[in-house]
């Protein structure tokens, strides 16, 4: 029995075996071969299982994410199957005698260098896609295949660190939980995790080449622990408080249905987050009012091209239709920072939390936007759609986003294309959208207070840095009284507030919330019952001290 201590990112307890997700572990060697005919079958085979390992990648996005964003997975299928790659494949090692993943590395070199420099941006986007499968056919040639992100039976993954875009592919149902050596508690991956109701550790000092898959393992959210290969009795003692916190979602899921709604008769909407398709059911599940953040830069990660309007015009439209009338707010793209996404052409930045990112993206790149905001329109005529714009610092920038709303809104209607408009809000997440939220609040209908950022750059914490996360105080008074700033300027304007950040679901700040007048909590599907039954426990009329 082997302990360590960690960062906890979701408190839960998870008894079961490991999945060592291990990366980029496979170094390819040129390697003489005397039979060539059998390292071409080695090829053949290799295209055979990946071919496979796509189409089950294939059919688990089409479920999830619909058929228009499983269709890489399509095109990567093609890709493997294409004559001409196949044919330098299988030339190389004829003429030159080498071994099979030698061979493939190389033509990927080739084609990729190919494709990217090809005039077509179409053509130029292919080359990541070479890359892609070409690497799986390498893996698969060295018998050393990335776990991957497709688990026959529900696990514990253990791996150095974890991103978004790997986090989003996984099935939920079978992971029990996550521990990585690397990682921040206030990453947008441990986001994911609380968002998933899936108990998870980060900065473990643990030697993963230690770490066999297959190992039974406990994970402790509440103490910050992974006990691997525990014994009999730890095993049983673990099962038994597994039991006790079944019992104890039992009886919150009897706030199914009830309002939200305190003592002495104030109301609160409370609402979920939610980063794909597939999310909506977990809002649902849990008897979420609506949704109160869609984080629509989903839809961008895990590609090779950005996704076309038609994409994200059916994605938007399932979970207006899904949600059957409730609101849904939707933040346009923010790309960025720790959400990177190669084929943007972002550059490197020496500090991109502070670049080029989410609405500057937008505006500086506006066929980008307006291909969202024509989406946007198009879907808003099938549920009730709110959209709100992240990372406002100044009134111009609201101005411009406005102007260039107003010029899709008119090319639809020009077009006779079916549309229907919205209600429009910002994100309140720079101290400088706090301090002028009274001349904001004059332009736009809502404000949703994003406290992740808003706690970083207030504190000047790098919330990614591992090594700050002592010093990541989300509930610094500094924060606190820019939070009642911005309710304060938003309802002396008949607007509304709501807060999406993670500190919204933090149960030890809810009734101060409250109190504060903020009229929205929007939170990871897994807490909307939580924050219900705490807010169904409180009384309002008391001052807010800080």
């Amino acid at each position: 029995m082997q302990s360590f201590l960690g960062k906890s990112v979701y408190k839960g307890i998870a008894l079961g075996k490991v999945a060592v997700l291990r990366k980029n572990d496979v170094r390819v060697k040129r390697a003489g071969i005397e039979d060539v005919d059998a390292e071409v079958e080695r090829v053949g085979k290799a295209v055979a299982e990946s071919v496979g390992q796509l189409r089950k990648l294939y059919e688990k996005a089409l479920k999830e994410v619909g058929e228009s964003s499983a269709a890489i997975f399509e095109v990567h299928r093609m890709l493997l199957e294409d004559e001409d790659f196949l044919d330098a494949i299988h030339n190389m090692i004829r003429t030159e005698n080498v071994n099979a993943e030698y061979a493939v590395a190389v033509t990927r070199d080739n084609f990729a260098s190919m494709f990217a420099n090809m005039d077509d941006d179409y053509m130029r986007a292919r080359a990541a896609d070479v890359l892609d499968v070409s690497d799986r056919m390498v893996k698969n040639l060295s018998g050393r295949a990335e776990i991957g992100f497709d688990f026959e039976n529900p696990v514990i993954v253990v791996a150095d660190d974890l991103n978004p875009s790997e986090t989003i592919q996984m099935d939920r149902e079978k992971i029990l939980a996550f521990v990585t050596v690397h990682g921040s508690t206030n990453s947008h991956t441990a986001i994911l995790a609380r968002m998933m109701n899936i108990p998870a550790l980060v900065g473990v000092p643990m030697d993963l080449d230690k770490v066999k898959t297959g190992t039974w393992a406990i994970v402790d959210g509440y103490q910050g622990q992974v006990i691997f290969e525990p014994s009999e009795g730890v095993c049983r003692e673990t099962e038994a408080r597994i039991q006790k916190e079944r019992e104890r979602l039992r009886l919150l899921h009897t706030l199914k249905g009830k309002e939200n709604v305190t003592l002495d008769g104030h109301k609160i909407n409370i609402y979920a987050n939610i980063g794909t398709i597939g999310d909506v059911g977990y809002a649902l599940e849990n008897d979420a009012g609506g949704i109160g953040l869609f984080r629509s830069e989903f839809l961008y990660l895990g590609r090779t091209d950005f996704p076309t309007e038609e994409e994200q015009f059916q994605a938007y439209r399932q979970v207006l239709q899904n949600m059957a009338g409730k609101k849904v707010i939707i933040r346009t793209l923010d790309i960025g920072a720790d959400k990177q996404v190669e084929y943007f052409n972002p550059g490197k930045e020496d500090n991109p939390a502070l670049g080029y990112r989410a609405i500057r993206i937008c505006l500086k790149e506006p066929d980008i936007f307006k291909t969202q905001l024509r989406a946007l329109f198009r879907a808003a005529a099938y549920g009730n759609l709110s959209v709100m714009y992240p990372m406002i610092t100044s009134v111009e920038e609201v101005q411009k986003i406005q102007e260039i709303v107003s010029e899709v809104k008119k090319e639809l209607e020009e077009s006779g294309v079916p549309h229907n408009v919205f209600e429009q809000g910002i994100m309140i997440e720079t101290p400088a959208a706090v301090m002028i939220s009274d001349e904001l609040a004059e332009l736009v209908d809502f404000f949703s207070i994003g406290t992740n950022d808003l706690t970083q750059y207030t504190l000047a914490i790098d919330r990614q840095n591992e090594r700050l996360d002592d010093f990541y105080n989300p509930h610094h008074p500094a924060i606190l009284r820019m939070i009642q700033m911005v309710v304060d300027n938003a309802h002396a304007h008949g607007k509304w507030v709501g807060i999406c950040g993670e500190l919204g679901a933090d149960l030890e700040m809810t009734e101060r919330f409250v109190r504060m007048g903020v009229d929205e909590l929007s939170v990871a599907p897994a807490m909307v019952l939580r924050v219900r039954k705490v807010v169904r426990e409180i009384r309002t009329k008391r001052q807010v001290m800080f």
